[in-house]
This record gives C-alpha cells, sequence and structure tokens, in this order.
C-alpha cells in the first residue's frame, strides 16, 4: 500500500495542495482582508507619486500582527489593485499612477482628448484583468516544478543564484549601472549589521544595542520608499505649475463586437511577451509594457494609430504589464529572488512571519501557491468590477491637493513603523533612511537594489561561507549552473553599457558620414 502511495503520490498531493490552497479563500477573514487591500490598491494606483511599492511597505506594518495569509491577502491585493487604479490618472491626465503604467499614456490620454476616456479605461481594465489571469495560470503552473528543480541547488549554486538577482535589478537601473552597484553594496553594507551568524562577534554596531540583531527591514523600506519619495515630492513641487485638469468627459464606455475581435491579436501579443518577461527577475512590469506595446506596433496593420490613440496599443501594454505580475511572484516565492521591488517588500514581511521563501517553499508546502494564487484572482475580479464603475470619483480624487496627501503617507509611515515593535528607535531608522533615500533619489541612485542587498545579503554571505569551507572556490568551476548563472550576471551588467557605446559610435560615425556629404 505504502508503495502504491508513493507512485501515486505526485498526483494526490498536487490534487490536496489545489483543495487545500483554495480553501483560503472561503473564510470569510481572508475576503475582507482582500476587499480591504483592493481599496486600498485601487486609491493608491489613482494618486500620481504613491507608488506600489510605497503603499505595499507602508501596509507591511500594518500586517505583522495578522496571521501569514491574511498579511498575504492585504498585501498581494493592494499590488492587483493598484495595476487598476494607476490607469486612471494615467489615461485622463496623462500621468502614470504608478510606474507600470506608463505605456498606458502613449494611447490612453490621446484616446480621451478623442472622447473616448470611458472606452480606453475600460478596455484598460479588461486587458489588465486578462494579463493578469494568465500570470496567475502561469504561477499555478511553472512555481512547483521551478522550486523542486531548485532543490536540488548546493551552496554554490543558491550564491549564485543570488548574485544573478542582484545583478539582474543593478542592470535594469535604467542605464545607471555603477549608481545600481553602489546602491546595492550598500544594501550588503546594512545587511552586514549585527551579529556575525559564525563567531557572534558585533560587526558595525556601534555600541548601539538595538543593532545587535540587524537593521530592522520594515523601516528601512518604509523610509526609501515612503519617507522619501514623500521629502522629494514636497522639495520638487512648484505652485506656480497649473496642474492638469483631468478629462470628465468619459464619453462611451463598451468597445463594439467589431473592436472587441481587433483587440485579440495585442492582447495576445502582450501577454505572450509579459510571460517571458516576468520570469526574468526585477525587469518589472514597467518595462514589460513598453516591450508589449512595441511589439503589437509591430504585428499591427495600423502602425499609424499607435502613439496617437490605438486601442490596440493600449490593450497590449496593459496586458503585458500585468502579465509579469504572475512570474514575478513566481520567481520571488519559488527561488527567493524578487521580481521587483514590491516583492523585494513582499520577502521581508515573509521573513518576519516566519515564511522564508526560496525552493524549500512550495516543495514543502505547495498548498501555498495555490493559495497565493487563488487571492490574487480574487483580487483581479474584485479590481476589475470596480474599474468597470463609472468612476467619476476618481476624477475628484484626481483635483485633490497633494499636501493632503503628503501628510497623511508621513503619519502612517510613522505609525506603521512604530507599531511593528512598538520601537523609537525603528522610528528614527525609518526617518533615518528616508534622509538617505532623498540624497539618493536627487541623485540618481535606484532604491531597489539597496532593499535586495538588505535582504539577499545574509543569504549571499551563508552560502558562499559554505561553498569555501566544503570545497573552495573550485566548487564554483564544477558546478554548470552556478557558472551560467556567473555568465548570465556578467552579461546583465556589461551589455547595457556596450550597447550605449555602440549607439553612440553609430551616431558619430552617422554624423561623420553626414559631414563628409556636406563637404565639396
Amino acid at each position: 500500500m505504502t508503495h502504491f502511495l508513493e507512485l501515486m503520490g505526485p498526483s494526490l498531493v498536487t490534487a490536496n495542495a489545489v483543495v487545500d490552497g483554495f480553501s483560503v479563500i472561503l473564510q470569510v477573514d481572508t475576503l475582507l482582508y482582500i476587499g480591504l487591500g483592493m481599496l486600498v490598491g485601487m486609491l493608491v494606483g489613482a494618486f500620481p507619486g504613491v507608488t506600489a511599492t510605497m503603499a505595499v511597505a507602508l501596509a507591511a506594518g500594518f500586517t505583522m500582527t495578522m496571521e501569514p495569509m491574511q498579511g498575504l491577502a492585504v498585501l498581494l491585493t493592494i499590488y492587483v489593485a493598484a495595476q487598476f487604479g494607476d490607469r486612471v490618472p494615467a489615461i485622463l491626465i496623462n500621468t502614470p499612477g504608478t510606474p507600470a503604467s506608463i505605456s498606458t499614456t502613449f494611447d490612453g490620454y490621446p484616446l480621451a482628448r478623442q472622447g473616448k476616456a470611458g472606452l480606453a479605461m475600460t478596455v484598460s481594465a479588461f486587458g489588465s484583468a486578462v494579463g493578469m489571469l494568465v500570470g496567475i495560470v502561469l504561477l499555478a503552473v511553472i512555481a512547483i516544478p521551478l522550486a523542486r528543480f531548485a532543490r536540488e541547488f548546493g551552496p554554490p549554486e543558491l550564491f549564485a543564484l543570488v548574485v544573478f538577482g542582484l545583478t539582474m535589478m543593478i542592470g535594469v537601473s535604467s542605464g545607471r549601472i555603477i549608481k545600481g552597484l553602489i546602491a546595492g553594496c550598500f544594501g550588503l553594507f546594512l545587511a552586514a549589521v549585527g551579529r556575525d551568524p559564525v563567531s557572534g562577534d558585533a560587526r558595525f554596531t556601534m555600541d548601539i544595542l538595538e543593532l545587535n540583531s540587524g537593521v530592522p527591514f520594515i523601516p528601512v523600506i518604509i523610509g526609501l520608499f515612503g519617507v522619501a519619495e514623500v521629502l522629494n515630492q514636497m522639495l520638487t513641487h512648484n505652485k506656480n505649475i497649473t496642474q492638469t485638469k483631468p478629462i470628465s468627459q468619459l464619453g462611451q464606455w463598451w468597445p463594439s463586437k467589431k473592436t472587441t475581435k481587433a483587440l485579440v491579436k495585442p492582447t495576445a501579443v502582450g501577454a505572450a511577451t509579459g510571460s517571458v518577461i516576468g520570469l526574468v527577475p526585477a525587469v518589472g512590469g514597467d518595462i514589460s509594457g513598453i516591450i508589449g506595446w512595441d511589439n503589437a506596433r509591430r504585428v499591427s496593420k495600423n502602425k499609424e494609430k499607435f502613439g496617437k490613440g490605438s486601442l490596440e496599443g493600449l490593450m497590449a501594454g496593459d496586458t503585458s504589464t500585468t502579465t509579469t505580475l504572475g512570474g514575478s511572484v513566481t520567481t520571488t516565492m519559488a527561488l527567493g529572488i524578487p521580481g521587483d521591488s514590491v516583492m523585494a517588500v513582499l520577502i521581508g514581511s515573509m521573513m518576519i512571519w516566519g515564511i522564508q521563501p526560496g525552493p524549500a517553499l512550495f516543495s514543502s508546502n505547495p498548498s501555498m501557491v495555490y493559495s497565493i494564487a487563488a487571492i490574487l484572482a480574487v483580487a483581479t475580479v474584485l479590481s476589475l468590477a470596480v474599474s468597470l464603475l463609472r468612476m467619476k470619483s476618481m476624477v475628484k480624487l484626481l483635483e485633490l491637493n497633494q499636501a493632503y496627501l503628503w501628510i497623511i503617507i508621513l503619519v502612517f509611515c510613522m505609525v506603521g513603523t512604530y507599531s511593528i515593535n512598538n520601537s523609537v528607535f525603528d522610528v528614527a531608522v525609518m526617518l533615518l533612511m528616508g534622509v538617505i533615500g532623498l540624497v539618493m533619489l536627487r541623485l540618481g541612485f535606484p532604491a531597489g537594489p539597496t532593499v535586495l542587498g538588505l535582504i539577499l545579503g545574509p543569504l549571499a554571505e551563508a552560502n558562499l561561507r559554505r561553498t569555501l569551507i566544503g570545497g573552495g572556490w573550485e566548487a564554483f568551476l564544477s558546478s554548470p549552473i552556478a557558472m551560467i548563472l556567473f555568465i548570465v550576471s556578467a552579461a546583465a551588467l556589461l551589455f547595457p553599457p556596450l550597447r550605449e557605446m555602440s549607439r553612440r559610435r553609430k551616431t558619430e560615425l552617422g554624423d561623420k558620414s553626414k559631414f563628409s556629404a556636406n563637404v565639396p
């Protein structure tokens, strides 16, 4: 009998995992937390300048006392709903609510100016929902096999995987490779503060008792992503600049059958693009949306309409953007490598709850992947339903004075940080990191690599030490997987500057040839 169960094990475990995982959404409290996260996420997305990362970081401080699945329900739903809410300002005032809706402005605002704002918002909502559902299917199908594969990794492979995650985020730091490296090293330094895991000696604690256990994670991310952003907006805000009035004439809302049929192709292109890009750590929905929009333009019969009010471009960009969420959650949970800055915050919260994302998570607890998929699916359906309402109230929200919003965010930052450990020291860390984050913003240093370094630093140190003790540097050379990851990591750092050098060289050669042609 035992042998029979072992043979049938995978299918039985999978069936039980699906049932156990999806049973989470049948609990009333989970549904209530999903509803709460949905409302917060929609509002966050609708206010330009309030990013999903900032909202999730701030909410993390209030979810520490919750059960893990309840906390995940809030944080994941905020992330999902923000992907819907941020389309509203992108379409109505040509300002992305979050970076993920940059591609929405390409065609969304031109459509709104043509009196088709309602149609644009409907198409955008359906595109976001389809992309999200495709990403959720991707998560449910790939996460467990990927985790089982990665579970075979030893210390050399795990160290190489951490290096890969760090360099991928640095490599996509908007062309700021050197500054991304410095930011990542700063995060690694923060991770080294505290007691040495082997000797127990204090490192960089400056005789501050509270630092013996390391730099508190949640205050750091709230400071870097919340306080720093608010301070930066306060410094750069100009009262003399007239704020763009949101377009209030929304026009028709539902596309015709002919229009719906024409949107099938760009939807497929966007979903395919986002599925591939979402599995690459740190790339993010903003880049995916732009690539998806461009791919749809390449295969469209109406290329000339793109950027001037194309429903195809709007649909492709939004579908591609939200599809990446499934891949981002997959790499975060299955490999322990954050797919983007929001997932970095989520990893920190899970570690505080005693959950360690990584190869062992889904292998030992496969029902969790289906619980996460169920939460994401319900959050998507609820967000779509709210998005399809004629949200004239959102237009009023866009006219709210930003000063009130800054005060509210700062108060919540301090209350949320203090509530974690009832510690004034945590609040002080948050404020200090807010000032440091402001300096980083003003000087062009990305905050993402810093957070990633803080999260992955201990994992990198532990696996590097195990590798050197067990087999020395030769252990890396004898591992094909580790070497492949190192090569890809090096390429992620070297390719952007080499591509920029090539582009400049071609431009210079083109200018020289033009000059030569003009010389008699």
